[in-house]
C-alpha cells in the first residue's frame, strides 16, 4: 500500500511490517477465539448488572448550562 505510492526502501520496509504486524494479530486471534468467547459471555451476563451504574454515571453527565450574560465590570464613556 504505502510502498506502492511512495517507492521508496523504507516506505517497502514499513510496509512490509505492517503485513507482518497483521499476520501475528490474525494469528493471536485464531488461537485466542475461546478467550473472546468468553470475555462476550462475561460481558453480557455483567452488563445487565452494571446497568444501573452506568444510568447514574449518566446522570451526573448532564451538561451544565450556559452562563447568564452578565453586565461588564468598570467604567463607561459617556
Amino acid at each position: 500500500m504505502l510502498s506502492g505510492v511512495l517507492r521508496g526502501p523504507t516506505a517497502v520496509a514499513v510496509n512490509i511490517e505492517i503485513m507482518r504486524a497483521f499476520v501475528v494479530l490474525r494469528r493471536l486471534d485464531r488461537e485466542h477465539s475461546d478467550l473472546a468467547r468468553r470475555i462476550d459471555e462475561l460481558e453480557r451476563r455483567f452488563d445487565v448488572r452494571f446497568k444501573v451504574v452506568f444510568d447514574a454515571i449518566r446522570q451526573t453527565q448532564v451538561p451544565v448550562p450556559p452562563p447568564v450574560a452578565r453586565r461588564p465590570i468598570g467604567f463607561r464613556r459617556a
